[in-house]
């Protein structure tokens, strides 16, 4: 055999070995324990739904996955031990209202939109509006017509985050003035509201779901793009003619930047496989929608709900930090 050959057969046989060595690489991932760090405390939605994923992944991952929450600071702690970490094998579970309000309620934030790559949407939150339940309110029609009558008498719990900015964007674009009432704890506003020292609250159907079974409190609509098969007597914002406040609770997994879409795509269809029935009543029962979806339409819902908290924003006369 010619050495010329001998040489190219050489080089094609290393080449081949190579590619091997790294589609190898890239299937083995991952080579450790798996750890998602979660937004929000323990028997939250999304701290919910972390482990429903971390006790069933590991089965085709052949690695453990650890949920470690880090509720506080809006989110902040957890997305900075996220971004910190620069990891692989770190991913955040989180809802993306964790984030898009982000710019617009803090000067100085500790990492870049970039560095949270969308991998798989896994839920939405059911996000209602709700009242008193001896209140006369019935829809939102209604509590817009209530506003008007009697502006600024009226009271409604605002927690900080995307749901707040929506509601308070909403106020200043219909011209209606209520007085907010800021609360750290969403428990603390849903309470509140049961004993009827706020009037309205725009939260997570899972924070009010304890004052609604007792009877304390009653919904008037849903923020949701549809109806939630568990609440089908409640209309959506749109339904009730205000399409302006639609809003899905996007949750799902994020990897750091530079995570290689080959694997964003494998992680999203692994947990498609692993979402069975079992899991999705799980969730439903915590006020979430199973809508699983991968790095494509997850980063597209998110951009919607950034455009939408800008245009709220602007509304407020708020300026983006970044």
């Amino acid at each position: 055999m010619r050495p010329r050959y001998l040489v190219a057969l050489v080089f094609a046989f290393v080449a081949v070995v190579a590619g091997a060595a790294s589609a190898s690489g890239e299937e083995k991932w991952p080579t450790r324990p798996v750890r998602f760090i979660v937004t929000l405390g323990a028997g939250s939605g999304a701290d919910i739904g972390a482990r429903l994923l971390a006790d069933r992944l590991p089965q085709r991952w052949g690695q453990p996955v650890i949920v470690d929450n880090r509720p506080g600071g809006d989110g902040l702690v957890a997305i900075n031990a996220f971004v910190t970490a620069h990891d692989d094998h770190v991913l955040l579970y989180s809802p993306a209202s964790s984030f898009t309000a982000h710019p617009y309620l803090h000067d100085d934030l500790p990492y870049k939109p970039g560095d949270l790559l969308p991998i798989v949407r896994v839920s939405n939150t059911i996000i209602v509006i709700a009242v008193p339940v001896n209140s006369a309110i019935n829809s939102v029609k209604d509590l817009a017509t209530a506003i008007r009558a009697e502006p600024g008498k009226l009271n409604w719990a605002g927690v900080t985050g995307t749901n707040d900015l929506f509601f308070g964007g909403w106020l200043k674009q219909e011209g209606l003035s209520m007085n907010k009432v800021p609360y750290r704890n969403p428990v603390d506003a849903a309470n509140d509201l049961a004993e009827g020292r706020v009037q309205i609250y725009e939260a997570a159907l899972a924070i009010v779901r304890s004052q609604l079974q007792a009877g304390k409190i009653k919904l008037i609509a849903a923020t949701n793009s549809a109806r939630a098969p568990t609440l089908p007597d409640l209309p959506t914002v749109a339904q009730a003619g205000f399409p302006e406040l639609t809003q899905d609770g996007l949750v799902g997994l994020f990897g750091p930047s530079g995570t290689p879409r080959p694997l964003r795509d494998r992680i999203a269809a692994d947990v498609r496989a692993v979402v069975d029935a079992t899991i999705v009543d799980r969730l439903t029962i915590t006020g979430q929608l199973t809508n699983i979806g991968g790095p494509d339409e997850f980063a597209q819902s998110i951009d919607e709900q950034r455009a939408k908290v800008a245009r709220f924003g602007a509304a407020l006369g708020l300026k983006p930090s970044q």
